[in-house]
């Protein structure tokens, strides 16, 4: 599998539009709004082609043209898999993964997935802007959300994530040595004496979530070195649940992000129905940030494009603004 280079170049399939009038925009979207049924062809048309600064830019227009709120307007003449795939790419990045995250805790069951998704791929400055949004669209710490949401070893691991403070620097050798081991111990020997066994994966929790990623790297090569096995692998054997599940996504980000968005957005829409709530969670997210790069994981792991796969599996107007987000067929 072709990892990324230590200096890849992430690339987004959405930019700042050309010739850019956000009046002329707001305008447009008024008129596709006005009297009955709406034009849905022309929301789509500018809401997918624009990068969400200049949506911003829009809404601002829209507000100062027509004393209206988009958001609202919007809300009231679109529904279902495509309102919510056109509201979240009218939102701020940072707020959207808030939302998300709000989304993920509400109601009987945690969506730990979503959670964990969000969480476990998003850079420190990311999760800072995140967790600002958190408190001013829901007046509540994110922790305290995470808190009263989640528990144990997995709440503790969503916690260290959510603090968006992972080392930021390349990789330290002799570090990495001492990580392998660390890993080695808590993934290999499970008979461990119970109170060395609780200390020993708080330390492995400690590696995944706060060293660097080029680091992180490192500590991999080294526990194959170490012991003839692959981290993620192992990981997947010896442990279980979300605990499990966390992990695992944290070290297949580290590998190879986009190739992590593409086996999610493959499952999304694999088999029986579509999971469009993550189909449109990591469009929105991900397409101005690496989705050309998830794109090229995509066709390169299950021999279909993305634009392929969303294709056969959705319909629509949902179908449409879908592919205007993945920007072309590979």
């Amino acid at each position: 599998m072709a990892k990324p280079a230590q200096g890849a170049k992430y690339r987004g399939s959405i930019h700042d539009f050309p010739g850019f009038e956000p009046n002329q925009d707001a305008e447009a979207l008024y008129t596709a709004m006005k009297g009955f049924g709406s034009d849905k062809e022309a929301i789509l048309d500018i809401i997918t082609s624009r990068s969400n600064r200049q949506r911003q830019e829009i809404c601002q227009s829209y507000k100062s043209l027509y004393g209206k709120d988009l958001m609202s307007d919007l809300k009231s003449e679109i529904s279902g898999d495509l309102a919510r795939l056109i509201l979240g790419l009218m939102m701020p990045p940072a707020h959207y993964d808030a939302k998300q995250l709000k989304k993920a805790m509400e109601g009987a069951g945690t969506d730990e997935k979503a959670l964990i998704e969000i969480l476990a791929t998003r850079t420190n400055a990311e999760i800072r802007a995140i967790n600002e949004a958190y408190k001013e669209d829901y007046h509540k710490s994110l922790e305290d959300a995470l808190s009263s949401d989640t528990s144990g070893h997995f709440r503790r691991i969503l916690i260290s994530l959510a603090t968006g403070n992972r080392e930021e620097g390349g990789e330290n050798l002799d570090q990495a040595r001492e990580d392998a081991q660390v890993a080695a111990e808590i993934l290999e020997i499970a008979d461990t004496p119970s109170g060395d066994k609780t200390s020993l994966e708080t330390r492995f929790m400690t590696i995944l979530c706060t060293r660097s990623y080029p680091h992180l790297r490192r500590v991999f090569q080294e526990f194959i070195k170490m012991t003839n096995y692959d981290v993620e692998h192992t990981i997947k054997k010896e442990m279980s649940g979300d605990v499990r599940d966390a992990f695992v996504a944290i070290v297949q980000s580290v590998k190879n992000k986009p190739l992590f968005f593409a086996d999610k957005l493959y499952k999304s829409m694999k088999g029986a129905g579509t999971d469009e709530k993550t189909l449109t969670r990591i469009m929105v997210s991900r397409s101005e940030i690496d989705l050309l790069n998830i794109r090229r994981e995509f066709i390169e792991k299950y021999d279909k494009s993305l634009h392929q796969a969303i294709e056969g599996d959705t319909s629509g107007d949902f179908l449409k603004a879908l592919l205007a987000l993945c920007g072309g067929e590979d």
